[in-house]
């Protein structure tokens, strides 16, 4: 019987240091994802978009444009989307990334990136260089095929 409790305590032990281990890795991974959370800016300087966090995965949407409407003063909208029932849709508060997940290594992937220039939606994966610019690589089918665009951070969370 003594051997048993200690045999218990000692897997009990162990458990109690896998699941700690466990949490304080998935912490300090989710730490290193939210680094992308903020708001910036494309190297065209056309607009400003927030990036947030919904769940696990991360999204950003237009919070700013250089110019937010047209001359007769209407705002700013999705003409250019292949779905009709888009083109009055004003981009201002438009979401341009979706789906992102944190991949570790400062990446981010399996998400999309929309441009309302040309009304097509890419795979994307985006890359941290340092703390205030990310690599933005929209690609169709193959990432080796694709754009890549350096954004600034405008403001952090």
């Amino acid at each position: 019987m003594k051997n048993l409790s200690k045999t218990l305590v000692m897997l009990f032990s162990v458990c109690a240091l896998a699941l700690t281990s466990s949490f304080i890795s998935n912490t300090s991974n989710t730490d290193e994802g939210d680094k992308l959370i903020g708001v910036w800016e494309p190297s065209h300087g056309k607009a400003r978009v927030k990036i947030t966090k919904v769940g696990n995965k991360y999204f950003g949407k237009i919070v700013w444009l250089k110019e937010p409407t047209y001359p007769d003063g209407g705002p700013k909208v999705d003409k250019n989307n292949p779905d009709s029932k888009m083109h009055e849709t004003p981009l201002m508060g438009y979401s341009i990334l979706k789906d992102f997940e944190y991949s570790g290594k400062k990446t981010w992937s399996n998400g999309t990136i929309y441009d309302p220039e040309n009304g097509s939606t890419y795979n994307c994966t985006i890359k941290l260089t340092n703390d205030n610019t990310i690599e933005v690589r929209g690609y169709i089918g193959v990432s080796a095929i694709g754009r890549t665009d350096t954004w600034t951070r405008m403001v952090k969370k």
